[in-house]
């Protein structure tokens, strides 16, 4: 079991910031490399192993696209 509190945030950052940071995970991947990112004060480690799937969300006049990477610990 994980020493790690439970956590659940949503964090805007700049254009530019989430550029870079979209840019810095591809990169990752391509190179097969750990990507490393810090969220809200906390630094993430996110293995070579992680699946990786983009969701697409309607409803309430609204739309959104997530991409997300799980993995487990």
């Amino acid at each position: 079991m994980s020493d790690k509190p439970e956590r659940d945030i949503e964090k805007d950052y700049p254009l530019d910031q989430f550029i870079d940071k979209l840019r810095r995970l591809a990169d990752a991947l391509e190179n097969g490399d750990k990507f490393e990112i810090q969220i809200a004060g906390e630094r993430i480690y996110v293995p070579v192993r992680a699946q990786y799937n983009i969701e697409h969300e309607r409803g309430d006049g609204e739309e959104e696209i997530e991409f997300q990477i799980k993995w487990k610990n």
